[in-house]
């Protein structure tokens, strides 16, 4: 593609440049690729323009002039030239890909999941870009980051159409939104679950946070806006896109377009009315916790405002699975229930075990940490929940990163009190809580759900999966006890 076709900047002299790749990593530049020389936090992309031209870069985008012998097209942002030129690169995906954009702090991984079966239920074959997991033409791939860079997320889009999809359901994170990642996307709707504590390493404050998040909303121009009002700040973005644009609203305790009543939840699922523009349904549904109500209600309400008949979403709900790392069950024939979470925020962690103290005929145990290098605030928060919550609380390593672990735990213990169990080592931790649970108990780890490894200090990372290592508890425990 010529790169007058690319950038509307592009110098006269250089219209006429072919451009064959576009790429923001220097180790990734072929012969005619267009380098973006991207400045992140602690690495400046122009730093590394040089060995992108040596690589056979043809032109370059820049923030300041280098002169370094191929075509320069200078921007205000690099960052923000991005998403366009690659949308423009790609052929505008999105133009014909029915996209559904989820944000917030909790609930995104669920919901994606849930529209994409609603969707796909009514014979649309859907990608998902998420946490989890990502898939492209029904094939399966892991993930690096919850929202892709620009360049690969237009290139992701692309290859879905090539391999017949006709919608994709993506979760989009906060930072993405701050770092124009998800620019130049059209999407057909946008979610908002809920807003808490989170992240506040990198946007300070949680006004910084909300007005991420609200981008989406905003400057994105979803053609529908769903928004869970139960959540105050829900809430505020429904009366601030107001009157301009009426917003698709969803709640479980307020007044809502799509409002659930008469909620019953426990280990076998959920079930619920839901009173809806259009009537009253009924909806079961195999996930428990009145939180997962609330992530029923978005995927029910977007799935119908994108046109699924309300029978196809009754019955794709009541069939969808469990959501990897999510209040997932770990089962072994034991009489006591084990469940593994991602809470990983004060309110997922609240949530949660809200949600299974309805369930314990016994005591609620929960074994947590929280990760390093991320929000420090939260770690007090988390601990006091944990111990008003539960009945047993056993504080552990999550992924500590660069920091001491021991010293993480000490922050956490601020809000717990110095008498609650302690142990360094997760799988120690985890083993403690399962060997000793009784008949009735309800036994949730938290903090890491889906991950499959834990990380240190130096990017060092060991296989560590929650859910493997709780099902190996409970074959000693089991096995100790025949």
């Amino acid at each position: 593609m010529r790169l007058a076709l690319l950038c509307d900047d592009a110098p006269p002299s250089a219209a006429d440049v072919e451009i064959s790749s576009l790429a923001y990593d220097n180790r990734l530049v072929v012969e005619g690729t267009l380098f973006f020389c991207v400045r992140g936090y602690t690495r400046d992309g122009h730093d590394f323009a040089r060995d992108a031209v040596a690589q056979g870069a043809a032109a370059l985008v820049v923030e300041r002039p280098l002169n370094l012998g191929v075509p320069e097209v200078q921007v205000r942002s690099v960052r923000e030239a991005m998403a366009p030129m690659a949308a423009r690169f790609h052929g505008d995906p999105t133009g014909q890909l029915q996209t559904v954009g989820i944000t917030g702090t909790n609930g995104k991984t669920t919901t994606a999941f849930l529209v994409r079966a609603l969707l796909e239920a009514a014979g649309r074959q859907t990608g998902l870009l998420g946490t989890v997991k990502s898939v492209i033409g029904g094939v399966e791939h892991e993930v690096l980051r919850t929202t892709p860079e620009a360049i690969d997320l237009q290139r992701a889009f692309a290859d879905m159409l090539d391999a017949g999809d006709e919608a994709c359901v993506m979760e989009v994170s906060s930072h993405a939104l701050t770092l124009h990642r998800a620019d130049a996307i059209h999407f057909a709707a946008a979610i908002f679950t809920n807003l808490t504590q989170d992240h506040l390493d990198f946007h300070e404050t949680m006004e910084g946070y909300y007005g991420a998040k609200r981008l989406l909303f905003t400057d994105l121009a979803p053609r529908h806006a769903v928004i869970n009002v139960d959540d105050p700040y829900g809430a505020r973005l429904a009366a601030e896109l107001a009157p301009a644009r009426r917003a698709i609203t969803f709640a479980l305790s307020h007044d809502a377009s799509y409002r659930a009543g008469a909620v019953e939840t426990g280990l076998d699922g959920s079930r619920f009315s839901v009173t809806a523009p259009d009537g009253v349904f009924e909806l079961s549904s195999p996930l428990t916790g009145r939180f997962n109500v609330s992530n029923v209600l978005a995927a029910f309400a977007t799935a119908r405002a994108l046109g699924v008949d309300a029978d196809v979403a009754i019955e794709a709900i009541a069939a969808s699975g469990q959501v990897p790392g999510r209040f997932e069950s770990v089962s072994e024939g034991q009489d006591y229930a084990v469940l593994v979470d991602y809470a990983h925020t004060p309110d997922s962690l609240e949530n949660v075990l809200t949600a299974a103290r309805p369930l314990t005929n016994g005591r609620l145990h929960v074994v947590f940490g929280c990760g390093g290098d991320r929000d420090r605030g939260k770690r007090p928060l988390m601990g006091e929940i944990a111990t008003r919550l539960a009945d047993r609380v056993i504080v552990t390593s999550d992924n500590p990163r660069s920091e001491d672990p021991d010293a993480i735990i000490q922050e956490i213990l601020v809000g717990s009190g110095p008498d609650v169990e302690h142990e360094v080592d997760r799988r120690v931790a985890i083993d403690r809580a399962i060997a000793t649970a009784e008949p009735g108990d309800v036994v949730v780890i938290a903090g890491k759900g889906h991950e499959q490894g834990q990380e240190f200090e130096g990017g060092r990372k060991i296989p560590f999966d929650d859910v493997t290592v709780a099902r190996e508890s409970l074959e000693r425990a089991l096995a100790g006890s025949r």
